[in-house]
């Protein structure tokens, strides 16, 4: 399985951008898709995560309520809606998935073993 983010671009601070993640290869029930997040000097942190075929969220308290991740099964597509940005938002987005995450381990990168490429979300002025 491959994946593929894209959707990045500069936005002022109050708007949208929706990022999407598509996985090209075959995904089972228990696909988890998750998203992260890295700024310029920072650690990788982690936005939010898509469970397994029930598909339950879970999100950082920083993005709570402001981004909210769904899923597209028919186009292989997980979105992660980004709405009310603000400019500590700026960062390398990426999607990242696995057959092997549990519910407890959500938010841990190394659970993941299939990343995409990032794409770059600026909130500026």
């Amino acid at each position: 399985v491959q994946l593929q983010a894209s959707g990045g671009g500069l936005v002022q601070p109050g708007g949208s951008l929706r990022l999407s993640c598509v996985a090209s290869g075959r995904t089972g029930s228990g696909w988890t898709v998750g998203w992260f997040r890295q700024a310029p000097g920072k650690d990788r942190e982690f936005v939010g995560s898509i469970f397994r075929s029930g598909g339950s969220t879970l999100y950082a308290d920083s993005v709570k309520g402001r981004f909210t991740i769904s899923r597209d099964r028919a186009r292989k597509t997980v979105y992660l809606q980004m709405n009310n940005l603000k400019p500590e938002d700026t960062s390398i987005y990426y999607c990242a998935g696995s057959e092997s995450v549990i519910m407890s381990n959500q938010a841990n990168s190394n659970a993941y073993n299939v990343w995409g490429q990032g794409t770059l979300v600026t909130v500026s002025s």
